[in-house]
């Protein structure tokens, strides 16, 4: 019999009811949509993402580049300027002076919106201590209130898990877990149901991450990967490159653990790297799944061999599954929740509408009612849809550091990288004076081509499945 497996609550789970719904996806088939209400009546448009490139206005070009060159020199700032320190305990109160990483405005401590004629007012009830509303494409930040404050960021971490791990290991590659495997996990984690001695997929493995958080899954990939403590310094250097500087990994699966910090600005851009691996964007939509249990010997008395059956699991993101209080997200496609005695909920969601693709992270509402964290980051994306053209950005997505070294666009590759060698880097490779000179030449043309791909380019989340509503 199909079961569907819900490990203790604890303190490091998501502990929302699950809502025992009809399936959205087919077994066996990757879910192509799902839907419901966001808190609206608009109807759920289908198509693809769109990859149209957005035109540079020429008023607006050399502010903009200027900008822009100011973003791509930001792996290059002393730690000081960048952020207050990533290894720093959380603070009480937003500090004075966060992090400039995408922008002045976002450095400063409170609400930062810059409304335009017939934009919307934000929403009045929002009380989570960091929150971000960005384009997922063009990177631009629509709204923030705080977003560079480094807090515990709870399961929202293991997207930065995912996007540092993923790549390694082909889906169907198999592994047999022994006990070092599950060693050293944080009293309570939250668990998929691993078992010593069983073999299990990649691909199996990560939906036990994304579908239920489970700690487990992450400790055997983590194995898999040399140990937590290569890991966690894959982890880190991962986020480095991403210019996520608020962030400091210690545990791989975001178990509450000392100077484990993030930001709401981080994990956005975690997830909008994520996002740019097939897999990734499997993942994280998968609404339930079934999941290998464990090898039974045959019932005394009854002939057969071992079998293994399965049990299904359900993805504990209410956007995405709903639940008694929250309908599914119109247009929802990800990414990942948390939460933890420290950090409180979390949550960062990927949805689109007409052809516009938001990023909404949220962290640690105050109130404290059912599933508050899904409610208001679907306020969120709700006035992010409707102000969107209407506002003017307060801050950006920075690309990665090798998209701002190189000007090209990055996703190439599965890492996220780019293939294409910087402008000028031809040149480099020349003798004498005019090789100097031609080097000199290409490196301004990379600087102004990186200035303007950080400013002009779309980052497209191609495949991304759709969301519909369920019959």
């Amino acid at each position: 019999m199909t079961q569907l497996h819900t490990p203790k609550a604890s303190r490091n789970q998501e502990t929302g009811r699950l809502s025992f719904m009809g399936s959205v996806s087919r077994p066996g088939v990757r879910p192509g949509g799902r839907g419901g209400a966001g808190g609206g009546t608009s109807v759920l448009r289908t198509g693809t993402f769109s990859t149209v490139s957005a035109p540079l206005k020429i008023t607006r070009r050399s502010l903009l580049i200027a900008s822009a060159t100011v973003l791509s020199l930001s792996s290059a700032m002393p730690a000081a300027l960048a952020a207050p320190g990533p290894t720093a305990s959380p603070s009480a109160t937003p500090p004075a002076r966060m992090s400039a990483v995408g922008g002045a405005r976002l450095a400063r401590a409170g609400t930062q919106v810059t409304l335009a004629g017939g934009a919307p007012v934000l929403p009045k009830d929002l009380t989570a201590r960091s929150w971000i509303v960005a384009d997922a494409e063009s990177g631009d930040v629509l709204a923030a209130h705080d977003a560079h404050w480094q807090l515990p960021p709870a399961s929202t971490l293991k997207m930065l898990f995912a996007d540092t791990v993923l790549p390694k290991f082909p889906s169907t590659q198999t592994h047999k877990v022994d006990a070092g495997d599950l060693a050293g996990m944080g009293a309570g984690s939250s668990l998929v149901g691993i078992k010593e001695n069983e073999t299990y997929t990649v691909h199996d493995l990560w939906l036990g991450v994304f579908l239920r958080s489970g700690n487990d899954a992450v400790h055997v990939l983590s194995s898999m990967n040399g140990g937590v403590g290569q890991t966690v310094r894959d982890m880190n250097a991962h986020a480095q490159q991403l210019q996520a500087l608020d962030t400091h990994v210690v545990t791989p699966d975001g178990y509450d653990a000392d100077r484990q910090v993030s930001s709401a600005y981080d994990l956005t851009l975690f997830a909008r790297s994520g996002l740019q691996k097939k897999d990734f964007r499997e993942y994280c939509s998968t609404v339930r799944a079934a999941f290998p249990g464990a090898t039974e010997a045959p019932r005394k008395g009854q002939k057969g061999k071992p079998a293994r059956g399965t049990f299904e699991i359900q993805n504990t993101n209410r956007l995405l599954s709903g639940d008694f209080d929250i309908p599914v997200y119109q247009g929802i496609a990800g990414v990942k929740n948390g939460n933890t005695t420290n950090a409180g909920a979390t949550f960062t969601g990927v949805a689109e509408r007409g052809g516009r693709v938001l990023l909404v992270t949220v962290m640690n509402p105050e109130k404290k009612e059912h599933n508050e964290v899904y409610k208001e980051s679907a306020k969120l994306f709700d006035w992010g849809f409707q102000a969107a053209g209407k506002v003017q950005p307060v801050g950006a997505l920075v690309p990665p550091q090798n998209a701002a070294r190189t000007g090209t666009q990055p996703g190439g590759r599965a890492d996220g990288g780019s293939d294409r060698p910087a402008a000028g880097a031809a040149a480099a490779s020349g003798s004498g004076g005019a090789g100097t000179a031609l080097a000199i030449a290409g490196g301004a043309a990379a600087l102004l081509a990186a200035a303007a791909f950080l400013v002009n380019r779309r980052w497209p989340l191609p495949d991304l499945m759709r969301r519909r509503t369920r019959p």
